[in-house]
């Protein structure tokens, strides 16, 4: 009976990390890029210091993922029909798996970059060139990005300016941010990363069914085709 009452509730707690695998495509998600993530540790040779900051933060966005699976389930099991409290409730637990996600996406980045690469990028960021400096181009581009986002939502005949539309705003900052981390960096791998997440937000518009392949393929070219323009056109 001893035994049975210290296996059992190990048991129960993989049962559930299982079932939510299995269940959960965002689970698999996060899945995918902690490996991903775990090799390019591998491959950037990190301190064991830093290997255990990405293993915490790997976990607090994994744990964070498992409840709100489990605060689904018990909304949806006590109001199966919609109710504006059962809504709020499951906002709040997907906003709590979003702060996670992007405290983990920033740790994991500057640890990628590394102390002298934040130097260089700080220097240039201060730095005057022929054109623009960068953070008055990070800056315009954004603004561009935003402009371009909600006139294509305006000729659109569905969606809002904060929501749907025709172009993709998610999309198109994700591949704007990541071209511009393409042209900033010589780091192959840092700049694999930021295309990977900049992906991984057009994909969970296309998960949430609020943009179309399409309309996040149209956001994606507006974010590249600006961070080009911005960034590998105009001279550094």
């Amino acid at each position: 009976m001893a035994s049975r009452d210290l296996i059992g509730p190990f048991r129960v707690a993989f049962s559930g990390i299982v079932h939510t695998f299995r269940t959960q495509r965002h689970m698999r998600i996060h899945l995918y890029v902690t490996v991903i993530t775990v090799l390019g540790a591998l491959l950037l040779n990190l301190r064991i210091r830093e290997i255990l900051v990405l293993l915490f933060m790997i976990t607090f966005v994994l744990v964070a993922e498992m409840f709100n699976s489990a605060i689904e389930a018990t909304v949806d099991l006590v109001s199966p029909n919609y109710h504006p409290l059962a809504k709020f409730a499951k906002d709040i637990a997907a906003g709590a798996v979003l702060v996670t996600t992007l405290m983990a996406i920033i740790v994991g980045s500057m640890i990628a970059l590394g102390d002298d690469q934040w130097e260089r990028i700080r220097i240039a960021l201060t730095a005057e060139s022929i054109g623009a400096p960068i953070a008055a181009r990070l800056i315009a581009g954004v603004c561009l990005v935003f402009i371009i986002v909600v006139i294509g939502k305006g000729i659109g005949k569905h969606g809002q300016v904060l929501q749907g539309g025709l172009v993709s705003g998610h999309s198109a900052l994700g591949f704007f941010f990541a071209t511009c981390v393409f042209f900033l960096t010589d780091n192959l791998l840092v700049s694999a990363i930021a295309i990977l997440l900049a992906s991984i937000i057009a994909q969970s518009r296309w998960e949430a069914k609020i943009h179309s392949i399409f309309e996040l393929t149209l956001g994606a070219t507006v974010g590249v085709i600006l961070g080009v323009l911005l960034f590998g056109v105009t001279p550094k």
